[in-house]
């Protein structure tokens, strides 16, 4: 039998090879896979950490929120409550106004209805006096001689109270 030599094993290039591959691996293990994963590594753990920074930021974040919204709240509440005070004083004052403008009326038109009678007392005095001073002159014409103050003035009255 014939053999060819095209394909032929050989024993001894299979171990080199695989004593090669052998030898490549741990030397790649040795000075690349171990530099190498310390490098991902540490990029892991950097990424970690940025991820619980971002985490705690994102924490205090949402309690400052907290913190503003009560405080808005809280300064809704305040003003609000210092709106109503404010409208409470208002009408308060308002009606304070009101009342003394009603007794500043009211006084006015008393005040007003006393000079009226006043006034009125007066022109009938005036309108007393008037007449009897006629009424003098006109009788002493008519008698023909003079009366006296006493007289007269009761001759007026008379009169006076007939009308």
């Amino acid at each position: 039998m014939q053999t060819l030599d095209v394909i032929s094993v050989n024993v001894w290039a299979i171990l080199a090879s695989l004593a090669n591959l052998v030898i490549l691996t741990m030397i790649v293990k040795k000075f690349l896979f171990k530099p190498v994963n310390k490098v991902v590594q540490d990029r892991r753990a950097a990424i970690d950490e940025d991820y619980a920074k971002a985490s705690e930021a994102r924490a205090q974040a949402e309690e400052k929120r907290a913190e503003y919204e009560a405080v808005m709240a809280a300064a809704r509440q305040t003003s609000d409550q210092i709106i109503a005070d404010a409208s409470r004083a208002a009408e308060r004052r308002s009606s304070e106004i009101v009342s003394e403008a009603k007794e500043k009326a009211n006084e006015l038109r008393r005040q007003a209805e006393a000079d009226a009678v006043l006034e009125r007392k007066k022109a009938e005095d005036e309108m007393r006096k008037e007449i009897a001073d006629v009424s003098t002159e006109l009788t002493g014409k008519l008698l023909g001689r003079e009366i006296n103050e006493e007289d007269h003035r009761g001759l007026i009255d008379s009169f006076l109270n007939d009308l």
